[in-house]
C-alpha cells in the first residue's frame, strides 16, 4: 500500500510538472512572438518606410526648385519630410532598446545611426544649395543634385541595407521561436496526456487494491481525487490545443501577413522615391525607372512583363482574381497577403489595396510619358500633386489601404496574444497548483486510515 501510494503520488506531482512546464513555455513561446520578436520586426520595416518618405521628400523639394507654382506643396513637403525624420529617429531608438545583448544587431544599429546622421546632414546641403540656386521646376542645380545623389546613394547603399539586416535578424528569431514552441506544445500534448494517463491508472490500481483488501466499494476521497485528476488532464490538453491554435493564429495567419504588408508599404514608398529620383536627376534616369520596376515587382510581381507592359498584365490578372477570389495569379508582397486571407474585412481591405495599386501604377506611367513629351513641369505637377486622381493623391490612397489591411492582422496578432495569455495567467497558474495540492492531501486522506489498521 506504501508503494502504490508513493506511486500514485510520484504519478499526480509528474503530470502536474509535465502540465506546468508546457503550458509555462506556450505562454512565454508566444509572448516572445507577439510582444517581443514581431513589434521588433514592424518596428524595423516601418524604419524602413520612414527613411524611403524621407529620401521622396527630399527628391520632391528639389523637383519643386523656386517655382512659386509649388510654394504651398513645398511647405507640405518639408512638413512631411520632418515628420518621417521624427518616426525614423523614434523606430531606432526603440530597435537600439530591443537589441541590447545582441551584438550583431547593436553593431547594425549603431551603423543605422551613423550613417543616418550623414544622410541628413547631405540633404540639408542639398535643400541649401537648392534654394541658393533658385532653380527652376524640375531643373535642380548640379551642386545641389550632387549633394542628393550623395546622399540617395548613402540610403541605399548602406542605410537601407543595415536597416534589412536588423529586419532580418529579428524575422530569423520569430521563425526560430515558433518552430521550437510547436515542436514543444506537440511534444507537450503528449507528455500531458501519458502522465495523465499513468496518475489516473495509479490512482486506479490504489483504489482496486484498497477495495479487494479492505472490502470497500468506494474509496471517496481518492475516488475525488481521479476525478480531480480527470478533469486537470482534460483542461491541460485543452489548454495546450488552444495555445497552439493561438500560436498558428499569431504566426502563420497574423504575423506573417503584417510583415508582408509591412514591407509592402516600404518598398511603395520605396519606388515612390524612386518616381520622383527619375525626374529629378534625367543622368541616372534609365537606372532609376529599373529601380522602380524592381520594386514594383517585388509588391506584386507578375511574371513575363517588362514596364511597358506591366499595367495590361497586371490588369488581367486582377480580372481574374476578382471573378474567383481564390485565384491569385501574381506574386511578390501583395500576393503573398492574398493568399493568407483570414481575418473578417481582411478580404476587402486586401482589395482596396491592389485597386490604389493599379491607380497608381497608372499615374507613373502618365508622368513618365508627360516627361519624354517634355513637358516636365506638367509631370512634376501631377507627380507631386495632392488633388484626386494625382499621383500622391492616390498613392496616398495606396497607403491608407496598405495601413487598414496591416492593421486587421496587428489586431488579430494582438487578440491572439492575449487569448493565450488569458488562458495561461497567473490565476491559471494558482488554480492548478491548488488542485495538485488537494489531490496530494486527498491521496493521503484516502490512504491514511487504512494505513493505521496495520499499525
Amino acid at each position: 500500500m506504501r508503494g502504490l501510494t508513493g506511486l500514485a503520488l510520484v504519478g499526480l506531482l509528474t503530470a502536474g510538472a509535465a502540465t506546468a512546464t508546457v503550458l509555462a513555455g506556450a505562454r512565454e513561446g508566444t509572448d516572445a512572438i507577439g510582444r517581443r520578436a514581431a513589434p521588433q520586426v514592424v518596428r524595423s520595416a516601418d524604419l524602413y518606410f520612414a527613411l524611403n518618405d524621407m529620401d521622396a521628400q527630399a527628391a520632391n523639394l528639389l523637383l519643386f526648385g523656386a517655382d512659386p507654382d509649388f510654394a504651398g506643396l513645398r511647405g507640405q513637403t518639408l512638413d512631411t519630410y520632418e515628420l518621417s525624420r521624427a518616426r525614423a529617429d523614434t523606430d531606432l531608438q526603440r530597435v537600439a532598446e530591443a537589441v541590447v545583448g545582441d551584438p550583431a544587431g547593436q553593431r547594425a544599429v549603431q551603423s543605422v545611426i551613423g550613417e543616418l546622421g550623414r544622410y541628413e546632414g547631405r540633404v540639408a546641403r542639398a535643400q541649401l544649395l537648392e534654394e541658393q540656386a533658385h532653380a527652376a521646376a524640375g531643373k535642380p542645380s548640379a551642386e545641389a543634385l550632387a549633394a542628393y545623389r550623395e546622399a540617395t546613394d548613402l540610403l541605399r547603399q548602406r542605410l537601407l541595407p543595415a536597416v534589412d539586416e536588423v529586419t532580418a535578424a529579428n524575422a530569423a528569431t520569430v521563425e526560430r521561436i515558433y518552430a521550437a514552441q510547436r515542436g514543444d506544445l506537440g511534444a507537450g500534448w503528449w507528455w500531458i496526456l501519458v502522465t495523465g494517463l499513468l496518475a489516473l491508472a495509479a490512482l486506479g490500481i490504489l483504489q482496486r487494491v484498497l477495495a479487494m483488501r479492505f472490502h470497500r466499494l468506494v474509496n471517496v476521497p481518492l475516488a475525488v481525487t481521479t476525478l480531480l485528476t480527470l478533469a486537470w488532464l482534460v483542461t491541460g490538453l485543452t489548454l495546450a490545443s488552444r495555445a497552439d491554435h493561438q500560436l498558428v493564429v499569431a504566426k502563420s495567419n497574423s504575423y506573417d501577413s503584417v510583415i508582408a504588408l509591412g514591407r509592402a508599404r516600404a518598398v511603395a514608398y520605396d519606388l515612390n522615391a524612386d518616381e520622383s529620383r527619375y525626374l529629378t536627376d534625367p543622368a541616372r534616369a534609365v537606372a532609376y525607372e529599373q529601380s522602380f520596376f524592381d520594386k514594383t515587382q517585388s509588391f506584386a510581381r507578375v511574371d513575363g512583363a517588362i514596364l511597358g507592359t506591366y499595367n495590361a498584365k497586371l490588369a488581367a490578372l486582377a480580372d481574374t482574381h476578382r471573378a474567383d477570389l481564390g485565384t491569385v495569379g501574381f506574386g511578390g508582397f501583395l500576393g503573398d497577403e492574398l493568399r493568407n486571407i483570414t481575418f473578417a474585412g481582411e478580404q476587402d481591405a486586401a482589395e482596396r489595396v491592389l485597386t490604389a495599386f493599379q491607380a497608381y501604377q497608372r499615374d507613373d506611367r502618365k508622368i513618365r510619358e508627360l516627361n519624354a513629351q517634355g513637358r516636365l513641369k506638367e509631370a512634376v505637377t501631377f507627380n507631386t500633386g495632392l488633388a484626386a486622381g494625382q499621383s500622391n493623391a492616390d498613392f496616398g490612397l495606396l497607403a491608407t489601404a496598405l495601413d487598414d489591411v496591416q492593421a486587421i492582422n496587428q489586431h488579430a496578432l494582438d487578440r491572439a496574444v492575449a487569448a493565450t495569455d488569458d488562458d495561461l495567467d497567473t490565476a491559471t497558474a494558482v488554480l492548478g497548483g491548488a488542485v495538485l495540492a488537494a489531490a496530494l492531501a486527498l491521496v493521503a486522506l484516502g490512504v491514511r486510515p487504512r494505513l493505521r489498521e496495520f499499525a
